[in-house]
């Protein structure tokens, strides 16, 4: 399958959530069981000979992909969720949001020190939910081996929040 075959099952949905975003909606290529294979393979086949022990992967979408990405590397799978949805003692961190602040958990047993953990979203924008991540994975001692995700927006310049990781995009929008 093509790049631009790829792209083009994703579909562009104008004004969601607010006025001027051009939302962009997976579902449609979600759905498309050759399409989703072909990303769980190409982002699984760069970390096959990693030794992967979790995937860490963000609420929601990101569980989509992270799943699947455990499966395919033998690997455990962790939620990171928003507060209060886990069950258990959690750790937490908060982040700044464009309007706001937010916030994240973890499981405070979920990762042991020296893990070796694959952090999983479906997209990355500003970079801040995933930095966030990167904080809880590294506060329970795992090692992020790498952060992946199906789209990078380029222009929002999310990458430069996570430089000191090796970050993976399947498809990038400039």
């Amino acid at each position: 399958m093509e790049l631009a075959e790829l792209k083009g099952k994703i579909r562009e949905i104008k004004d969601f959530p607010t006025e001027g975003v051009l939302f962009k909606d997976i579902t449609t290529l979600l759905k498309d069981a050759d399409a989703f294979r072909y990303v769980v393979d190409r982002l699984a086949e760069k970390y096959q000979w990693s030794r992967i022990d979790l995937v860490v992967a963000v609420e929601s979408r990101g569980f989509i992909f992270g799943g699947a990405l455990a499966h395919a590397l033998k690997a455990g799978f962790v939620p990171v969720r928003k507060l209060g949805k886990l069950p258990g003692k959690t750790i937490e961190v908060e982040y700044e949001l464009e309007y706001g602040r937010d916030a994240l958990a973890i499981h405070e047993d979920a990762i042991h020190p020296g893990q070796r953990v694959l952090a999983v979203d479906d997209l990355l924008a500003t970079g801040g939910t995933m930095s966030a991540t990167l904080r809880l994975i590294e506060q329970l001692g795992g090692q992020v081996v790498g952060v992946v995700f199906l789209i990078e927006l380029g222009f929002l310049h999310g990458r430069e929040k996570l430089k000191s990781y090796p970050i993976h995009s399947l498809i990038v929008y400039d």
